[in-house]
């Protein structure tokens, strides 16, 4: 299923090219959850591969859910988030709508109630309100940006994008190596004049995958390994613990990768960045 790679790919070696650059870090994010399936349930499968796995024990990850549901009869879903925090890692608010609702399309007053009623859900989890948004379909404009302001919620979007969203049920990759080789390509410029910030000696790069997508979850850690191969084939170093292992860190370089501000020149994943221009 992989390009130009085996479904097993070998870990490459840590680059020993020497450079004033600090590393870099895979900060890992999933959208859309959690999974309220009874049976293989994807989101369960990926958090057992992150607690567990020959390249990295512990990963923590940042989970972008859709609260509605898990509010709403779905224990399983309910379940999930409760073992999401409990092994450390962050909830982040992605929608609280019945659906998927773009919140640029959404009523004032509809987008208000949207997020303070998941705001209020997650707190309910965790103990503390969450600080990290991602607005679904990536789009935004300076109303919605305003009004996560406003609820104390700053926008983080991506770096990398696996491209594993559903589309009418198209849920596979024959392209995860070059995909993730391409975009992490262009990252590299950022990374070499030094605008990604530097959070505890490394500068985090993002990567956006989807839980509820079962095809990511048995391939997960093969998404593991291609994002070390795609580093190394691009000559960037990266840190000795390639991912985030510690929810505090991992918030602090959330944050600091956040988007503050209306602009044209965040990025924009796939079909998204040429739709929302």
């Amino acid at each position: 299923m992989l390009s130009g790679c085996s479904s097993n790919p070998q870990i490459p070696a840590p680059s020993l090219i020497k450079s004033s650059i600090p590393p870099i870090r895979f900060l890992l994010t999933f959208d859309d959850g959690p999974s309220g399936a009874t049976y293989k349930n994807s989101t369960e499968q990926i958090l057992d591969v992150l607690a567990k796995n020959e390249i990295q024990p512990d990963i923590k990850a940042v989970f972008f859910v859709q609260i509605h549901a898990a509010f709403n009869g779905s224990k399983k879903k309910h379940s999930l988030l409760v073992r999401e925090h409990a092994e450390g890692h962050l909830l982040a608010f992605h929608t609280t709508t019945p659906r998927h609702a773009n919140h640029r399309f959404l009523k004032p007053e509809d987008l208000e109630f949207s997020l303070q009623r998941g705001i209020e859900d997650l707190t309910k989890v965790s103990g503390s309100a969450p600080q990290l948004v991602r607005p679904p379909f990536w789009n935004y404009d300076e109303r919605t940006l305003e009004s996560y302001h406003r609820h104390g919620l700053k926008m983080l979007l991506t770096d990398l994008s696996a491209n594993d969203g559903k589309i009418y049920g198209v849920n596979w990759s024959w392209h995860k190596r070059s995909n993730l080789l391409a975009q992490l390509r262009r990252v590299k410029a950022d990374w070499a004049d030094g605008n990604i910030p530097t959070v505890n000696g490394h500068m985090p790069v993002v990567v956006t995958l989807h839980d509820l997508n079962s095809y990511t979850a048995r391939n997960i850690e093969v998404y593991l390994r291609i994002l070390l191969q795609v580093a190394h084939e691009l000559d960037m170093p990266v840190a000795a613990k390639p991912f985030y292992d510690n929810r505090t860190q991992l918030e602090k370089a959330a944050l600091a990768r956040t988007v503050k501000y209306m602009h044209n020149e965040a990025y924009i994943p796939g079909v998204w960045g040429w739709l929302w221009r």
